[in-house]
């Protein structure tokens, strides 16, 4: 046997509608044409991510700070242009926009609070 690599990412989150509408609205990500319940999965790749309810022996604020440890980046054409976007309706900016060796690079804060890293290169 042997693990070949991510499949799908979900995160659990505090209101499910109100986090996949963010995520379509700020980051352009379109729905998949079909989600289980309770969760909203996105038209992503190479890998599908999603949006979930929390499972019932989660709670989200007493983690303090959700998705400690794990790093998430998520791909976009444009990280400088998304990041403006999202600078200018008032998301929190973690990291400000930087070049290295993953094209322009930035991460800010979704909804929830899980940290989520942009980076433009292909």
């Amino acid at each position: 046997m042997t693990v070949t690599g991510p499949d799908f990412i979900a995160l659990q989150v505090r209101d499910l509608e109100l986090a996949a509408a963010f995520y379509e609205d700020r980051l352009g990500l379109r729905r998949a044409p079909f989600s289980p319940p309770h969760a909203v999965v996105f038209a992503t790749t190479p890998v599908p991510f999603a949006v979930r309810d929390t499972l019932p022996d989660v709670d989200l604020d007493a983690a303090g700070h959700p998705g400690l440890g794990v790093a998430l980046w998520l791909h976009s054409t444009d990280a400088q242009a998304l990041h403006d976007s999202l600078d200018a309706a008032g998301v929190p900016i973690l990291t400000p926009p930087f070049d290295g060796p993953f094209g322009r690079t930035f991460a800010f804060a979704d909804l929830d609070g899980y940290a989520v890293t942009i980076h433009d290169k292909q």
